[in-house]
């Protein structure tokens, strides 16, 4: 029985749009902003936009990262700021937890590493790549399935 491109054509269409698309979770996570100045000023939330009062923060430094730089716990608004050792240049790993839930951020400080914002960190590149190992996995589905077969 041959393939019906009329009706499986939009389906694929559909599911590669449906997969594209970003969909926001109802989960409890925690998303994590950052300022960079003579001090780094960090922002903690839940997904929901509520402040992680209270929360404790862990930082880490380029030459040591597992052992703790410094730690403390957030403000009632989620806040805490730190000035890092600019002697120190390289990424600075700063993590933040409260009751289960938290989140790392990869913060660069001085050399030629690219900042990643918190959370995420893929480069353009990176996108386009992953973009279209998608399309080409797509296109090969299609066309294995769309051989005829031999008898």
């Amino acid at each position: 029985m041959p393939i019906k491109w009329k009706v499986i054509a939009p389906l694929i269409g559909i599911l590669v749009l449906g997969l594209a698309l970003p969909v926001k979770a109802f989960a409890h996570g925690a998303s994590i902003k950052y300022t960079v100045s003579t001090v780094i000023e960090l922002v903690a939330s839940y997904d929901s936009g509520e402040p992680m009062a209270g929360a404790q923060f862990t930082i880490y430094a380029p030459d040591d990262p597992a052992t703790p730089w410094l730690t403390g716990v957030c403000d009632d608004e989620g806040r805490f700021s730190f000035a890092p050792d600019r002697s120190q240049p390289g990424t600075w790993d700063i993590q933040i937890r409260q009751a289960g839930h938290g989140d790392i951020v990869h913060i660069p400080i001085g050399g030629d590493a690219a900042v990643t914002g918190g959370g995420g960190g893929y480069s353009k590149l990176q996108i386009g790549l992953m973009a279209a190992a998608v399309v080409w996995g797509s296109v090969g589905t299609a066309l294995y399935f769309s051989r005829k077969r031999r008898a």
